[in-house]
Parts: C-alpha cells; sequence; structure tokens
C-alpha cells in the first residue's frame, strides 16, 4: 500500500483533516450531526460545474476488493462496502415470477480500513440470494447498510453494525432490491432508495414502512447517499448514456445531488466529471464528501474501479476550496 501525494502542502492539509476528523469523533454524535452536517450542506449549496477538484492523494488498496459499493471515512477508519460475485445473474428470456434474470451468487463484505488503506478487517453479510451491499450510512453511533439480491424488484435485508465492536444485526426484511438507505436522525426513520434509485420508501426501525415516492430526478441513478442535517440525503451515482457516434463504449455522466426528504425534491445537484485510473467517472461506486476544519473546502473520497481492474480499486482523494455562489 502507497500513499502519494502531489505536494507536501497537500500532504499537510490531509494530515490536518485526518486530525480533525479524529477529534470529531471525540464530540457526541448530536454535536457532530448539527455542526459539521449543517456547514456541509451550506457549503455543498456552493458548489457548481466551475468548482476546481485538485487531486491530493491516492490510496492502493493491495487486497481483493472486488466490486465496491459504498464508503464512509470515519476518523481514522475507513469502511467500504463490496460484493463478490461467485456466480453472475444470467438474464432471462422472459420475466420469471416477476423476476429478469437468475439470483447468481456472491458473498457481501463490509471491508474497515485505516486511513492508510491497509484491511484491519472483513466483516461477512450474507443471506442466502441476498448478498449484494449497497450504500452505507453513519450517523455518529452506527453504520447502517442494506444487503439485496443482485437483481432488480426483488428483496434486501437491512443491518445495523456497530463499528466499535463489529456486531451486525439483522433489523427487518423489505420485497424490493435496496441499493442504499440513509438513517433520518430527526425523525429515527431509514430511508432508502430501490434498483437505479427509482423509488424511495420510509421505514421504522422494525421495518413498518411509514412513506413511498417515486424519483422525479433521472439525471443520475443513486449509487451512494449519506444523511446530513435538516433531513436531507446527499448521493452520488451515475447514469450510463449510450456512446456517442465513433465512441466505442458508454458515456458516464456522474454527479451529486442534496435531496430533502421532507420535500422529497432535489434542493441542489452538479456533475462529476473526473475520471480514474480504469477511466471511470470517480463517482461510479464509492464516495464520501466531508468539509475540512476550515468549514469552507470539501474533501473528497472515491473508490469507481473494481479489484480487477487496470491499478485495481484505489481510494482517490480530492480538494476543492468553494466560494459562494454569484
Amino acid at each position: 500500500m502507497t500513499l502519494r501525494t502531489t505536494a507536501l502542502l497537500c500532504a499537510g492539509t490531509t494530515l490536518i483533516a485526518i486530525a480533525s476528523s479524529a477529534a470529531a469523533l471525540q464530540a457526541g454524535p448530536a454535536d457532530r450531526a448539527h455542526e459539521g452536517n449543517e456547514a456541509l450542506v451550506r457549503t455543498f449549496n456552493n458548489v457548481s460545474r466551475d468548482t476546481a477538484w485538485t487531486q491530493t492523494a491516492t490510496i492502493d488498496l493491495d487486497f481483493e476488493t472486488y466490486h465496491p459499493q459504498a464508503m464512509e471515512v470515519v476518523g481514522n477508519r475507513i469502511y467500504v462496502s463490496s460484493v463478490e460475485i461467485i456466480k453472475a445473474p444470467v438474464p432471462y428470456p422472459e420475466p420469471r415470477n416477476g423476476y429478469d434474470r437468475t439470483p447468481g451468487k456472491g458473498i457481501g463484505h463490509l471491508f474497515i480500513l485505516n486511513r492508510a488503506g491497509r484491511l484491519l478487517k472483513d466483516i461477512v453479510i450474507a443471506d442466502g440470494h441476498r448478498y449484494h451491499p449497497g450504500g452505507l450510512d453513519y450517523d455518529g453511533k452506527f453504520l447502517w447498510l442494506p444487503v439485496a439480491e443482485y437483481r432488480p424488484n426483488s428483496s434486501a435485508d437491512i443491518y445495523r453494525i456497530n463499528p466499535r465492536t463489529h456486531a451486525v444485526k439483522k433489523l427487518f426484511t423489505v420485497p424490493d432490491h435496496i441499493g442504499g438507505v440513509v438513517h433520518d436522525q430527526e425523525t429515527g426513520r431509514l430511508v432508502g432508495q430501490s434498483w437505479g434509485s427509482r423509488r424511495f420508501y420510509d421505514w421504522t426501525l422494525n421495518g413498518n414502512q411509514k412513506r413511498f415516492w417515486l424519483n422525479n430526478n433521472h439525471f443520475i441513478d443513486y449509487q451512494d447517499c449519506e444523511y446530513v442535517a435538516f433531513r436531507k440525503t446527499l448521493c452520488s451515482g451515475i447514469a450510463e448514456l449510450p456512446a456517442q457516434p465513433g465512441a466505442a463504449t458508454a458515456y458516464e455522466l456522474g454527479g451529486f445531488a442534496m435531496i430533502g426528504l421532507r420535500t422529497r425534491r432535489i434542493l441542489h445537484e452538479v456533475p462529476m466529471q473526473l475520471w480514474s485510473t480504469a477511466g471511470h467517472v470517480i463517482t461510479r461506486n464509492p464516495t464520501d464528501l466531508d468539509l475540512d476544519a476550515d468549514g469552507r473546502d470539501l474533501t473528497l473520497y472515491a473508490a469507481p474501479d473494481d479489484s480487477d481492474e487496470a491499478a485495481g480499486t484505489q481510494i482517490l482523494v480530492y480538494e476543492a476550496e468553494v466560494t459562494p455562489l454569484s
């Protein structure tokens, strides 16, 4: 594992961010959620297509990461969910019992890393056909994670993980593929999105569905979401668009969106066209967006590549100084 930085100044900035995040762990979850996330909301609302993102570090992961899905950077730890595909689902010629493909076979993983990218623990989470972990959220106390069948309109288990003891608890099962969940810290409920994020659900912690709504945004499909203050969730993802004439592969359009959980509306969204070693847009898979100690700069962590691509999975670190939109 190596940590390459583009300049000593960038390395120093990264170390400051690490120290600040570690210090934040000493504060209570409520303080961290209200103070840090309110500032994050304000700063993200000023991000635009003109915001300059500078890559400050690359963390190479030298273990088998498979197909990473989501990420949370918390203090001196990095949590990454990933799916190991043993037998890929195969499309049916015609739908069978509401499914468009076979269930396939696989193993779900929650990797715990240190800041240098060294694997500290691999928590295996799967139950029969439900082996596909999705978007990951951290509320200051617990990690929240869905593990679904690897096919749309199927089923998913919703889990709560204690990052200190590594205890895993299955809370409930829902009759749809859930690609990600966030813990709404004001209502105490969980909000999840379906395959392609076309549907949203709102459940109590025992699985009682309180609300359901369709996603009226078709800019991108959300891959990884995190809860932020004032009943908002910040999501990243991609849309694979048809190849333009002369191009050999589809075009990956990436981006971020701030969504109001109360209003169910997009509050602010921006495209993100930065590219990985394997040529993927960096919001293809896991991301985490944090606010630096100065309350103005954003740090973006992204791991868009699979372990069998190009240089393998790398955590790319970017920073941006955000100024108010005029």
